[in-house]
């Protein structure tokens, strides 16, 4: 007699430890372990049960009534439809420079950040023209360089800025290049571009 008695119950045949008394799978053994045949908890059974209730219920509502909780596009538009109204007031500038200290100290980091790529530093031009002399491609007057700053130039490689800057950051940088650019001698000036405006 081995240490294994063979049995039959509920039809499927299965080996029964004649030492520890447990129930094996009968074939399933490899390297001498075999494998105990032993009955799934009822709570996993129940868990695994649920788990395919839940899917069906979920792919129904999901694919076939097509439910407004489980549509994340619907959702948003509920959300956005929802959402309070902002008005954020509009300011108002008037297109002129501003000459106190703060302005032109902010005018001057924009300047450094973004400007001073294409411009340089002192702004003696690189790619972008020379903003020392007294010429301009499109004009010099405020609302000349405000309207460079905000749409851009494409064609010549500058991006609009309507998005990055506000329009007092637009009008800052203005007044940092009139103000304390303007009549400067820079470094390496690049050649006149542009009209002269006296």
């Amino acid at each position: 007699m081995t240490n294994t008695d063979k049995h039959i119950n509920s039809g499927q045949e299965h080996e029964v430890d004649s030492a520890t008394n447990v129930r094996l799978i009968k074939g399933h053994e490899y390297d001498g372990i075999k494998e105990l045949d032993n009955d799934m908890p009822s709570w996993w059974v129940w868990l695994f049960i649920i788990t395919i209730v839940f899917s069906l219920v979920y792919l129904v509502r999901l694919w076939v009534f097509r439910a407004d909780d489980l549509i994340q596009e619907k959702e948003f538009q509920r959300e956005m439809a929802a959402a309070p109204k902002v008005n954020r007031p509009v300011e108002e500038l008037a297109m002129v420079l501003l000459e106190d200290d703060l302005s032109i100290n902010n005018g001057k980091e924009t300047w450094t950040k973004i400007c001073a790529v294409c411009h340089l530093a002192d702004g003696g031009g690189l790619v972008g023209p020379n903003m020392t002399d007294n010429y301009w491609i499109h004009g010099n007057r405020v609302e000349d360089l405000f309207d460079v700053i905000t749409n851009g130039v494409i064609e010549k490689g500058m991006i609009p800025y309507k998005d990055q800057l506000t329009p007092r950051q637009r009008l800052e940088v203005i007044s940092f290049i009139m103000l304390k650019l303007q009549g400067t001698t820079p470094a390496n000036p690049k050649e006149p571009q542009g009209e002269l405006y006296e």
